[in-house]
């Protein structure tokens, strides 16, 4: 598919973009090679292709959930260079 600086221009306009003349010619022509690229794909036959089918068999990464003992809060504390209250304190960065 040819697509023309124009429209490439008319894109980058909507995306707020500003392209120097340059940059608006590599766009086009890779533009155009990324949509080749999509046509050739639609080219191959898919029938009988699940649409969510993966390349290997997959199956559900799901973990059950175990309760494990956690670290001791105050163990973790004692490497905090400032806390309070059980807590980690932090410098105030927004105003």
């Amino acid at each position: 598919m040819k697509i023309s600086k124009e429209e490439v221009l008319h894109v980058a306009n909507l995306a707020r973009l500003k392209l120097s003349d340059g940059e608006a010619e590599a766009l086009t022509k890779d533009m155009e090679s990324i949509i080749g690229f999509a046509n050739k794909l639609n080219e191959l036959d898919t029938d009988g292709v699940v649409p969510t089918a993966h390349a290997i068999p997959m199956s559900n990464a799901f973990r059950e959930d175990v309760v494990k003992p956690s670290y001791d809060r105050n163990a973790m504390i004692k490497n905090a260079p400032s806390a309070d209250e059980g807590g980690y304190t932090v410098p105030k960065v927004v105003e």
